[in-house]
């Protein structure tokens, strides 16, 4: 299958998710189109499948995650084999895979340290180990808690940057540092990171969650998020979000992408 031109893959995303989810997701497809992952292949929380079944053109060998959401990753066809398990207990031989990704999950899980213990367990030693995660800016880059605290209104700012930090469910941000040393002591070796996602792609996103009951109840309603997917339907949607998909890497982005290595 011929590589997708990086607009193709904007426009696949937004085709499935609500625009502010799509951008980021397509921003880290991305990045994976130019990296190896040799089979078999795991993907750690891998949910409802979305994120794999629409970045690869062929499925991928496993897709853990411990909520029953699994089946409809099982039933987009992103996978060969769907598990429900704890990614802290992966129920297979040591050293069975070749490589393993973690796309804007490791962040959620609270007992962390076990989960990349049993991913280095699992994979082969020299496999690579592709994942990213959230960083200290995703809360510095909010725009409501910025303005807040140029009124001065500093309390206030840091109960919105808890709020958001709690609706979507992030238990970690970390800088590159921590991440090395969490890496290093479950036995991998960090090759390398970079941040992206700019600050005006991060209030982007801000601002769709805020206003995403539309898309919520769409769902709810059709199990779809988009009811009309389409270039014709979505042309401005692209055209607002399209700017901070082209924006390559920033000087300091809300995200961060890393690249390990299983010792």
């Amino acid at each position: 299958m011929a590589e997708p031109s990086a607009r193709a893959i904007l426009r696949r995303h937004l085709n499935a998710l609500p625009y502010f989810r799509a951008l980021v997701r397509a921003v880290e497809d991305r990045f994976y189109q130019e990296l190896p992952l040799p089979r078999p292949v795991l993907d750690i929380g891998c949910g409802d499948g979305h994120f794999a079944s629409v970045a690869f053109d062929r499925p991928l060998d496993m897709g853990l995650d411990p909520s029953s959401i699994v089946r409809e990753a099982a039933a987009r066809g992103g996978y060969r084999l769907v598990v429900q398990a704890d990614g802290a207990r992966v129920p297979l031989p040591s050293g069975f895979f070749a490589s393993a990704m973690s796309n804007s999950v490791l962040e959620h899980i609270p007992q962390l340290d076990a989960v990349l213990h049993e991913a280095a367990r699992v994979l082969q030693p020299g496999a690579p180990f592709n994942f990213c995660v959230p960083n200290p800016n995703y809360l510095g880059f909010l725009s409501i808690a910025r303005w807040l605290d140029a009124l001065g209104l500093r309390s206030l700012a840091g109960a919105y940057r808890q709020w958001f930090r709690r609706m979507t469910r992030v238990e970690h941000l970390e800088p590159e540092p921590a991440w090395r040393a969490r890496l290093e002591a479950a036995g991998f070796g960090l090759e390398r990171s970079w941040e992206y996602f700019s600050r005006g792609a991060l209030q982007t996103l801000e601002w769709g969650h805020l206003g995403g009951l539309p898309s919520l109840v769409a769902h709810r309603v059709t199990g779809r998020w988009i009811l009309a997917p389409g270039r014709a339907n979505l042309a401005v949607t692209e055209g607002l979000v399209a700017r901070y998909f082209d924006e390559g890497l920033p000087k300091a982005g809300a995200f961060t992408f890393y690249v390990a290595r299983r010792r």
